[in-house]
């Protein structure tokens, strides 16, 4: 039941969607009925089009977010356990933290193009803060009674790190992992849109250039739920792996 409450709200929003098209309260043009939606999306689909669009953005959004965790996680271990390094590194991510990363593709466009690599570095400015920012606030806030009883125990600084420290900032490493996949996927649409010749995005800014409405809101639904996929099964996953963080009966909620 409780899930089932979940869906209350989008069945109300179809209702006066079916209801606004059928008495024509609605603009059929602007916003086309249900029913032809639901035709574009058949036609979409079984013409390999939107899969094909699909497969292109989820491949770049994995890709980038990869590279991402690469990057990050190494240079947030590294500053989580050398607080030493933080004077030098923390103006620099203050700065560029500021920066949306849409206003950098025009300067991303002219040194990479518009093919995969301007993509990708998109992604990477828009997942990187949440990742780093996670895994250093993780590691740095792990219990210094933790520590103390690791000393007590003889444990030398691997030791420390592998069995005190990252066991203790994995849920936060979790977070931001969660929180970064999330940001690849919405910086990734945004990229599509202005520079890309395939892709959920670059199939939404094609149909307005057309004028398909129900292209652009089929195009729409689906960054919703391959979004909402994606986050499940991270959700899923983290719960899975860290037994110890508790159990969560509701998605989204502890």
């Amino acid at each position: 039941m409780q899930r089932l409450k979940g869906i209350v709200i989008p069945l109300m929003i179809l209702l006066l969607w079916l209801i606004g098209s059928a008495t024509e309260s609605i603009n059929q043009y602007i916003i086309p009925p249900p029913s032809r939606i639901w035709q574009t999306f058949l036609y979409l689909s079984a013409s390999g089009v939107l899969l094909d669009h699909i497969a292109i953005s989820l491949y770049r959004v994995f890709a980038g977010f990869l590279l991402t965790v690469m990057f990050a996680f190494p240079l947030a271990v590294l500053v989580g356990m050398n607080q030493r390094l933080a004077p030098f590194i923390d103006p620099v991510l203050d700065f560029l933290g500021h920066i949306p990363p849409i206003s950098c593709i025009p300067i991303l466009i002219l040194w990479f193009g518009i093919d995969e690599a301007s993509k990708l570095a998109v992604i990477i400015l828009a997942t990187f803060f949440p990742v780093f920012l996670n895994t250093a606030n993780g590691i740095l806030g792990c219990s210094k009674q933790l520590l103390e009883v690791g000393d007590v125990f003889g444990f030398n600084t691997w030791d420390k790190f592998s069995r005190i420290i990252m066991p203790a900032a994995l849920p936060s490493i979790i977070v931001g992992f969660r929180l970064g996949l999330g940001y690849s996927w919405r910086s990734l649409i945004g990229a599509e849109l202005i520079a890309a010749s395939s892709g959920i995005g670059y199939m939404i800014i094609e149909a307005e250039q057309l004028s398909r409405p129900d292209i652009i809101i089929v195009g729409i639904l689906t960054i919703g739920l391959f979004g909402y996929m994606i986050d499940f099964c991270f959700f899923k996953l983290t719960n899975y792996l860290l037994p110890w963080n508790g159990k969560r009966e509701l998605y989204g909620r502890s």
